[in-house]
């Protein structure tokens, strides 16, 4: 048997706990008495507040408007009276401004968007460029990139191939997978919208062997359609980064400092794609998502379509918690961001939510690096992990930069493989975020 394509450099394979969700079908969360929706959900610029305290919102109304191209409109998943709007947590950023609404009332979407378009195949680009977003639209595979900004390729840049990320890239996670067996159809018509933006007749989608269901599923709506290519990637992580993924896909590798429109090729979520096709077809803003709730804590793991602005503490009262956890990671186990409240809301790019027991998230104190080199080994963008990280402790960060700090894609491979235990990972992303501190700086601001 042939063996399956996979990048070349570097990954691993973290233990699977907690793949039992694949099997699970996606689920409707439960409506909370509350949403908490914050007006910065994307990279780049926030929304600003298009409702006051006292209004009644409808489900899919508009309460944030975008401030720029680099921003997109924010909706209401529920309809409600606005409480509040103040100051609040998210998974990522400490404190921003946020819409609270107290939900109540008919669940009916808004006239102003009720109503399905007749065809797509009609609007042109720079319409369909709109729909997105004034729907709300951001990449869905991690980085939350506005969708209508990524699609809108700049001068210079030819794109000859769309390739569609189905590998779930974290372990735990198996969102992506069930969107796949659930929707097939639906992302092939995001698909076609999303070929017919980029001008393209090359499609290539990334399935994981393991996500057998899913890569039927995806055989069966595809087949005969020219130009499609269904490709069966080994398991091995971090085989979603787009990068990563390009190199197993197409053998193109992107230059440092590069995107994948540098080497002619444009890489999106599945799960982007099914939001696409709601959009433009169906006139359904982007205010909920499927995402993953698992971990050893987790009494009904499981894959569930949760209302945007929901807060963690309200999803895990419906999923239950055996005691008290020891942590609570938004994302997946290599990558995702431990959080330090209950409070925070689900957002436009929260894939999964992990709780764990004390005894998981046991952190261990890092001893001297006995210059294994395993780190180097697992590096899939060919760094020295363990360099770096000495580096940044010693505070020589204009050496870390010049030995290829900004190329690191904080996949976390290297402190999983370290058995000093040393925050590898960690170290790097402090020394990125200083370097960016010190850009933002020099600029005056």
């Amino acid at each position: 048997m042939a063996r399956l394509q996979t990048f070349p450099m570097g990954g691993l394979h973290p233990r699977n706990i907690g793949l039992d969700t694949m099997s699970l079908p996606i689920r409707n969360a439960f409506v909370p008495h509350f949403l908490y929706i914050p007006m910065l959900q994307n990279i780049g610029a926030p929304a600003l507040p298009a409702v006051s305290v006292g209004d009644i919102v409808h489900k899919g109304d508009v309460v944030g408007i975008s401030s720029g191209r680099m921003s997109v409109n924010v909706h209401t998943a529920l309809p409600g009276k606005v409480i509040d709007i103040r100051e609040h947590i998210t998974p990522s950023v400490d404190r921003v401004q946020t819409v609270v609404i107290e939900v109540d009332g008919d669940f009916h979407l808004g006239k102003a968007i009720d109503v399905k378009r007749a065809s797509w195949e009609g609007l042109s680009k720079e319409h369909i460029l709109a729909i997105m977003q004034e729907s709300g639209l951001v990449g869905m595979g991690g980085a939350a990139f506005p969708l209508h900004v990524k699609y809108n390729v700049p001068p210079g840049k030819r794109v000859d191939t769309l390739v569609i990320n189905a590998v779930e890239c974290e372990p735990f996670l198996s969102a992506d997978n069930r969107i796949v067996i659930e929707h097939a159809e639906e992302i092939f018509i995001g698909i076609s919208i999303a070929m017919r933006l980029l001008g393209v007749s090359h499609c290539v989608i990334g399935l994981e062997a393991d996500m057998h269901q899913a890569i039927e599923r995806m055989r069966e709506v595809t087949l005969g359609k020219k130009g499609i290519e269904i490709l069966v990637l080994e398991v091995k992580y971090p085989q979603g980064s787009e990068k990563q993924l390009l190199k197993a896909a197409l053998g193109r590798e992107v230059p440092s400092g590069g995107l994948p429109a540098d080497v002619g090729a444009l890489v999106s979520n599945v799960s982007s794609m099914l939001a696409l096709k709601e959009a433009v077809v169906d006139a359904k803003p982007f205010y909920e998502r499927v995402l993953t709730v698992t971990g050893d804590l987790v009494q009904k793991p499981g894959n569930y379509k949760v209302c945007i602005g929901t807060r963690i503490s309200d999803l895990l009262d419906e999923c239950g918690v055996r005691q008290a956890p020891g942590k609570i990671v938004i994302g997946g186990p290599m990558m995702g961001l431990a959080q330090y409240s209950d409070q925070v809301p689900i957002t436009k790019g929260t894939s999964g939510v992990l709780v764990l027991s004390k005894k998981k998230a046991a952190i261990y104190r890092h001893t001297p690096c006995v210059r294994c080199g395993k780190c180097i080994a697992v590096c899939c963008m060919g760094l020295e992990p363990a360099r770096l990280t000495t580096d940044i402790e010693l505070g020589q960060d204009a050496h870390a930069k010049s030995e290829g700090l900004l190329d690191c894609i904080e996949c976390g491979c290297c402190s999983y493989i370290c058995p000093s235990g040393r925050h590898l990972a960690q170290g790097i992303k402090l020394g990125k975020l200083r370097h960016l501190a010190r850009m933002k700086e020099e600029r005056g601001g």
